[in-house]
């Protein structure tokens, strides 16, 4: 298990080494540059061009040729060359998916939304595994639980092998795979990130509204500006993590720690939900509605089998 831990942490690693390609757009003072209007600050290497004569008179001004860029409706991910692994392969045909179904239906929040499903549908085959082990924890607790008792105090070596060998034939017997619980978190995190970086680098996803939010805007910029409608927004997020995380938790029900990791998770994605755009909010709604939804459908399959 060490071994496996470290190879996921230098997964996790590689993750942050080949993302971030997105830069702000700084004025000459080296300040970053703001849409008054919205809040936003804004990405120098944006794919396509704004629309809004604000956010247009904004990148002129600070010397951004935007001009040479194709319209958003227009984009292709072979625009602008290569641009690096992360950029060419992810965030390019992310952020083209999104203005196409954006387009097709006329708006670019419900684009994100189809984009997020469509691949949260793509990846069920491995998320429906996840969730399926959960549900065959249930059924192993009451012999793990026995196993822990077998071994309460016991810190030598050779008790502790036999705990590990026991452990294992507990796992083979409910067919569990405890790697299978980690494989989506480390799809999740790239794919949060790539959809972090298309809402910045797409004028048109970040100049439109969706449901009354505007989509450039976070709600922290929300209340500031006395638009207190994005306390909604931070409400469904609220709402949607807290039963996501208490469905993925149902395995362990009385386990303490993992009650603590659960709150201190949720509190920090409501925190940091005020300061994102509210894009981004919407795609992290959407994943957990997801989530939910499968973790029901899975509950009902094992019951029937």
């Amino acid at each position: 298990m060490k071994k496996i831990n470290k190879k996921l942490v230098l997964l996790l690693l590689l993750v942050f080494l080949v993302t971030g390609c997105t830069t702000q757009l700084k004025d000459g003072n080296n300040k970053a540059v703001q849409n008054p209007t919205t809040g936003q600050t804004l990405t120098k290497n944006i794919l396509c061009q704004p629309e809004d004569e604000e956010t247009r008179g904004l990148y002129l001004a600070n010397n951004i040729n935007i001009e040479e860029m194709p319209k958003c409706e227009n984009f292709s991910p072979t625009d602008g060359g290569y641009d690096g692994v992360w950029s060419s392969l992810i965030v390019k045909p992310l952020a083209w998916l999104i203005i196409k179904l954006g387009s097709l239906v006329k708006d670019y929040g419900l684009g994100l939304i189809l984009t997020s499903l469509i691949i949260r549908l793509i990846a069920f085959p491995l998320t429906r595994k996840t969730a399926m082990q959960s549900e065959l924890m249930k059924n192993a607790k009451p012999e793990l639980d026995k196993l822990e008792k077998k071994y309460e105090g016991k810190k030598d070596q050779e008790s502790m092998m036999k705990k590990s060998n026991e452990m294992a034939m507990i796992y083979r017997k409910y067919n569990i795979n405890p790697i299978a619980g980690c494989l989506f978190a480390l799809i999740q995190i790239p794919l949060f990130i790539g959809f972090l970086e298309a809402i910045n680098r797409v004028p048109a996803i970040f100049e439109g509204t969706f449901a009354g939010f505007q989509l450039g805007t976070t709600p922290m910029t929300g209340y500031s500006n006395g638009n207190f409608i994005y306390l909604i927004l931070t409400g469904i997020v609220a709402a949607s993590t807290y039963f996501s995380l208490k469905m993925n938790s149902a395995s362990n029900p009385d386990n303490d720690q993992m009650k603590m990791m659960g709150r201190i998770m949720f509190f920090m994605i409501l925190i940091t939900s005020i300061f994102m755009t509210s894009a981004l909010n919407i795609y992290w709604i959407t994943t957990n509605l997801f989530t939910v939804v499968q973790n029901i459908l899975v509950k009902r399959q094992k019951e029937k089998v």
